[in-house]
């Protein structure tokens, strides 16, 4: 297979990207201690008001580390960590690394049954968790193998008088009062990080077979499975995002973290990088638009990971214009597809640059992303990064695809994980020889760049003919009225599927179902153009800000029941 394998995208590299990396064979934890000694009074974090320096964090994940050790965690031991952003999940996730543990990052959306199967599943012995979610995680923890929970709250971390005053807007927005009776399996946060020591342990870890995370992935083709990624995993991926972006400067960065950090492409482009750039992160715990306006502006932010909704949420606020957003040097979008018009406004408001990327929790998740500074082609995910090679894997003859043919996305590098947690089958089943399958539908030009047309169960088959809802929406996207846009494909007694498409338009805006069905005949074949159009507030989105197709389809799929 790898003799056909070429790789025409290092001719568009730049002389400061290396085509390949000598990775540290070192654990996550290992650089925060590097931080903390080169730069123990450089700020490391900055939330709503308060820093924390990076000597002041890594003592902090030393005594979160030294009392997990003290309850019986153990290495291996996994360790759930169920938080919004905060310091809390800075300091919970370095002090499971140095305890030796396995870190299980839990979405605190998650309802009973899903935190239920996902602490099982990973056999987590301790958690880590907001009081906001506590009352979900009390239903569930004598059905799961919970042997502590640590609760903490926003408030702990603030700086006076918001500490004071956060829990009483907390109880106006959310409608909660929350009353922990604590014992000596139910630890409040504060408390237990005060009982800790200061004092670093000596855990023999290997880089390359050890565990660093569980990161369970969606779950919409059955129940999520944990995708098991080591230290060397983490930090391939991490020193690759720092290779490509090769004009920052360590210790001098600034890093937006308004993506979750419960979701890998937080933890690896915001936390982990943050640390090895021994960077400031201004961390958000929830994404606002005006808050981010305010955070760039006052922290100088320099980078700016986040998502399409996230950069669309900032342009369409009404007030960006009277913000100063010129400190933005660099931004990668993920999670899902960068409308070029959404690219070229936001790097005309802040002057930085904005591409797109792609990858998987399975990858780390980075695989593929445009230059930022360099050649980028407007619809392409991108260049594969440093030691990884990227393909497309002919649906006829499964085998390497020719050049410009859609196949399935498959890619090998050393940030493909080891494989699914406890389902052996399952991994046989998504790796061939070396190469992970993606189940993404894409192909690459003449000029190594990538493009993906969509996932493979998304794909609509309308009259016989394959249907890609991106191409769709990329067309949708280019009208003046168009916000948001997300195509499914519904039922149809004659096509067999047809395209929905439901739309989000720009405020003030007016169109009918009649103009976008014009506008799309002139730029799609007749087959592919929707056949139904639904105009929405909102579209469902995860808190990554990634447009949740399965809830639409779902929602369809019920209508068609109860109309039948």
């Amino acid at each position: 297979m790898d003799q056909s394998l070429k790789r025409p995208w290092f001719q568009h590299y730049p002389d400061e990207v290396p085509a390949s990396i000598d990775y540290e064979n070192r654990t996550l934890q290992s650089y925060l201690h590097e931080a903390a000694e080169h730069y123990p009074d450089r700020s490391a974090l900055h939330f709503m008001g308060k820093e924390m320096t990076y000597s002041e964090l890594y003592e902090s994940a030393l005594k979160f580390a030294n009392q997990l050790r003290s309850i019986g965690v153990e290495k291996g031991d996994r360790v759930a960590i169920m938080l919004a952003n905060s310091p809390q999940s800075v300091i919970s996730y370095y002090g499971v690394l140095l305890a030796g543990g396995v870190v299980v990052m839990t979405n605190p959306l998650y309802v009973e049954r899903e935190i239920e199967h996902q602490l099982n599943d990973s056999g987590a012995k301790v958690m880590v968790c907001l009081d906001l979610v506590y009352p979900r995680v009390a239903k569930v923890k004598d059905h799961t193998s919970l042997e502590h929970l640590i609760v903490t709250g926003i408030k702990d971390y603030l700086p006076f008088p918001k500490n004071i005053i956060y829990p009483f807007i907390q109880k106006r927005q959310h409608g909660l009062q929350i009353d922990i009776s604590y014992n000596k399996n139910l630890h409040p946060f504060v408390s237990f990080m005060e009982a800790g020591e200061v004092e670093e342990m000596a855990i023999d870890i290997d880089p390359k077979e050890d565990l660093a995370l569980l990161q369970y992935t969606g779950g919409t083709t059955g129940p999520a499975k944990g995708v098991m990624l080591t230290h060397y995993n983490l930090v391939a991926n991490t020193t690759q995002s720092v290779e490509w972006m090769h004009k920052l400067e360590k210790g001098e960065e600034v890093i937006l973290a308004a993506l979750p950090f419960f979701h890998v492409y937080g933890l690896t482009v915001v936390m982990n990088l943050g640390v090895m750039f021994m960077a400031k992160m201004v961390i958000l715990p929830k994404f606002d638009p005006k808050d981010v306006l305010k955070a760039i502006e006052k922290q100088k932010v320099t980078l700016f990971p986040g998502a399409p909704t996230m950069y669309i949420g900032i342009l369409n606020h009404p007030d960006v214009k009277r913000y100063d957003l010129s400190s933005v040097e660099a931004c990668i979008s993920g999670s899902a597809p960068l409308p070029f018009e959404v690219q070229t406004q936001f790097e005309r408001v802040t002057g930085g640059h904005l591409v797109e990327g792609y990858g998987l929790t399975e990858t780390s998740p980075v695989a593929t992303a445009n230059l930022l500074w360099g050649q980028r082609n407007p619809g392409s995910i991108g260049l594969p990064w440093p030691d990884t090679d990227v393909a497309i894997l002919s649906t006829e003859t499964r085998d390497l695809a020719e050049t410009n043919e859609i196949g399935e996305i498959i890619v090998r590098g050393p940030q493909v994980m080891k494989g699914y947690w406890n389902r052996p089958e399952e991994t046989q089943a998504v790796f061939k020889d070396e190469w992970f399958l993606t189940g993404d539908m894409g192909y690459m030009d003449e000029h190594g760049y990538f493009y993906i047309v969509d996932r493979k169960k998304d794909m609509i088959i309308a009259s016989g003919f394959n249907v890609y809802p991106r191409e769709i929406e990329e067309v949708l996207y280019e009208h003046e009225a168009v916000e948001e846009v997300c195509a499914i494909g519904v039922p149809d007694p004659y096509r067999g599927e047809t395209v929905k498409a439901f739309v989000v338009l720009h405020e003030g805006k007016i169109v009918s179902e009649e103009e976008l069905d014009s506008y799309c005949r002139k730029y799609l074949a007749s087959y592919k153009v929707p056949k139904r159009f639904e105009f929405r507030d909102e579209l469902p989105k995860t808190m990554v800000g990634k447009v949740l197709r399965r809830v639409l389809v779902d929602e369809e799929r019920e209508k068609q029941q109860d109309s039948s």
